[in-house]
Parts: structure tokens; sequence; C-alpha cells
């Protein structure tokens, strides 16, 4: 991917500052913070505390950006989509359900 080298140390960058910031309301910790080239998916969490996010990150509107950081850095503490976990994503995001619709709607690059 030409689009990936492009665009991944932007997309870092903007994870690791996104990632800090946010986390001022949650305290989580996570082991490692990279960059992938994800065909499907804006952004993964694992079970061993990493963040993963794809590139195209720094390619979408700055909102919808931010509305996958807090997603996967809720994952850190709640592994699912259940009541608990949404409710930790109001925290930092109260119209996350809005950004949700947007970002579902909103087309993955290809490439």
């Amino acid at each position: 991917g030409e689009l990936y080298e492009k665009h991944k140390e932007a997309a870092r960058k903007y994870a690791h500052t996104k990632v800090e910031h946010y986390n001022s309301i949650y305290n989580f910790s996570w082991k490692r913070i990279a960059i992938r080239n994800q065909k499907t998916r804006w952004g993964s969490c694992s079970k061993q505390g990493n963040l993963n996010f794809s590139y195209k990150l720094a390619l979408l509107p700055e909102h919808l950006a931010d509305y996958i950081v807090v997603h996967e850095l809720c994952h850190l503490e709640q592994m699912n989509h259940g009541p608990m976990f949404w409710a930790l994503v109001a925290r930092a995001l109260p119209n996350y359900a809005a950004l949700r619709a947007e970002l579902h709607a909103f087309p993955m690059p290809c490439k």
C-alpha cells in the first residue's frame, strides 16, 4: 500500500495524541498503539491491551476519527458492546450515537 505508506505516520501521531487526550477522562492503561493496513476495520483492541488503528484514521474528518479512538479506548475496560461499554463511550462523546451512524455511512476508502 502506497496509501498506507503515505498516511501511516500521520495516523500514528494522531492516534497517540488523541488516546492521551481522551484517556485523561478514563485513566486506562494500554500496551502499545499500532497503525495497520486494515482493509475492513477502522480499529481494534486486543485482549492484551494493544490498540490498533487503520492508517485511514488520517483520512477521516476529525470528529469521526475521535469516535474511533474513544471506541477502542473503551474496549480496554469493556471487551463488548454492552450497555456499560456505551456508557463509557458517552463519558467522552455524549453524541456517540450520531457519530456512529455517520461513520457507518462513511465509505471506507479502498486500496
